[in-house]
């Protein structure tokens, strides 16, 4: 059966603790992966504050999964997320290439806007330092000759 690549973007309720998340985004993975499939990439997106109340919550967990599988798993993963109690909302895509494609540009784009960012504080961190230089001859006694 050929596999294809999806994208299941998974609502949890944000009450919960750290660790009963991290619980579900394991038993999420072992679900993919027992199944055959394969996990690619997971991210972690963290509580946000929602649109709209859902099943009488305000903050949402959010993790997204990419992995590899044959169409069967999708039906299994689901069925798993109706029912966990914890799982508010999920929504599940099947990955064009285009998509796959506009995916790696925007990590491209987005470690080269960190790059940037990080570069840009460097020369204020140097500066600081010369003038500190530059403040020590000032205060220091003139040598005598």
């Amino acid at each position: 059966m050929k596999t294809q690549v999806y994208e299941s973007a998974v609502l949890i309720n944000a009450s919960l603790e750290d660790d009963q998340i991290g619980n579900i985004t394991n038993r999420i993975k072992e679900t993919i992966t027992s199944n055959g499939g394969e996990v690619q990439e997971i991210e972690d997106w963290g509580r946000k504050r929602l649109a709209y109340v859902v099943k009488k919550s305000k903050i949402g967990y959010y993790l997204i999964f990419r992995y590899n599988s044959s169409p069967d798993i999708v039906s299994k993963l689901e069925r798993f997320f109706q029912l966990d109690e914890s799982v508010l909302r999920y929504l599940t895509l099947k990955l064009s290439k285009d998509a796959l494609e506009q995916i790696e540009q925007s990590k491209i784009q987005a470690a080269a806007l960190q790059e940037e960012e990080k570069a840009a504080t460097e020369p204020v961190v140097n500066e600081i330092k010369i003038s500190e230089d530059k403040n020590e001859e000032l205060n220091s006694e003139p040598e005598k000759i």
